[in-house]
């Protein structure tokens, strides 16, 4: 093991099928209005955490909820699940502002993600 603990779950992507029927449901749920809203993903920021929607699985084709863990280094991170038997589903990738995430799949074929802030 390194020293890259995680620094807890950042995001948390939820796939839904109808964008306009979910919106009002998260915002009624978390207690506030999104910060980010278009056709392709609607955020909401409520204690600490992002929870996001995406339309139809969004390209990642995601078919139940996601988790981000955020790390100090996504690499290393990446490289230490791998070692102990993950297996990396979406390389890293910058998804913009210098946001850096990457998911994996543990043994069972659960997809879990990490990402590092700039």
């Amino acid at each position: 093991m390194t020293d890259s603990a995680t620094q807890g779950i950042k995001n948390v992507l939820h796939p839904v099928s109808d964008l306009q029927a979910a919106r009002p449901v998260y915002a009624a749920l978390l207690g506030v209005q999104p910060v980010a809203d278009s056709p392709y993903y609607v955020g909401f920021e409520a204690g600490g955490q992002h929870i996001g929607l995406v339309p139809g699985g969004g390209p990642q084709g995601m078919t139940s909820p996601v988790t981000y863990w955020e790390v100090p280094d996504i690499e290393a991170k990446l490289a230490e699940v791998t070692a102990a038997g993950a297996t990396v589903k979406e390389p890293v990738r910058d998804v913009g502002g210098g946001r850096l995430v990457a998911t994996f799949t543990d043994p069972d074929g659960n997809v879990l993600g990490v990402l590092q802030d700039p």
